[in-house]
């Protein structure tokens, strides 16, 4: 069974957000890097650019496929995670550690609509 973190937010698109004051630090779960496979390459968007939620905002390559990344969250991007576009398999390695994107929060409400660890691991489930 996929690693799923007590605390951190969880999408039905297999993102997460770690919370750290107005600030949400956003990649893709444990249980989506399993399904990827070896991750080859991340498309991110820029440090200052908006991500909406429900919105994609870049993609994960692997070996095997492609898959969007869906936003969680609303906010301004501050920080990408740079170490990924040198070594995008870091997400496979650890995929709460090698978040993708740092959001300032524009809404913290729409937290209220992801699911905590244990709704995630039983919608992993299925």
């Amino acid at each position: 069974m996929a690693n799923v973190i007590e605390g951190l937010y969880y999408s039905e698109s297999h993102e997460y957000v770690k919370v750290d004051g107005e600030f949400g630090y956003v990649g893709i779960t444990d249980f989506a890097q399993e399904q990827l496979g070896n991750v080859v390459y991340v498309d991110m968007p820029e440090e200052g650019d908006e991500v909406e939620a429900g919105s994609e905002f870049g993609a994960v390559e692997s070996v095997k496929a492609a898959s969007d990344l869906i936003s969680p969250v609303s906010g301004e991007v501050v920080e990408i995670n740079t170490a990924l576009e040198d070594e995008p398999e870091l997400v496979n390695k650890d995929a709460f550690a090698n978040w993708i994107i740092k959001v300032k929060l524009s809404d913290a409400s729409e937290l209220d609509n992801l699911m905590s660890a244990a709704d995630y691991r039983a919608f992993s489930s299925k």
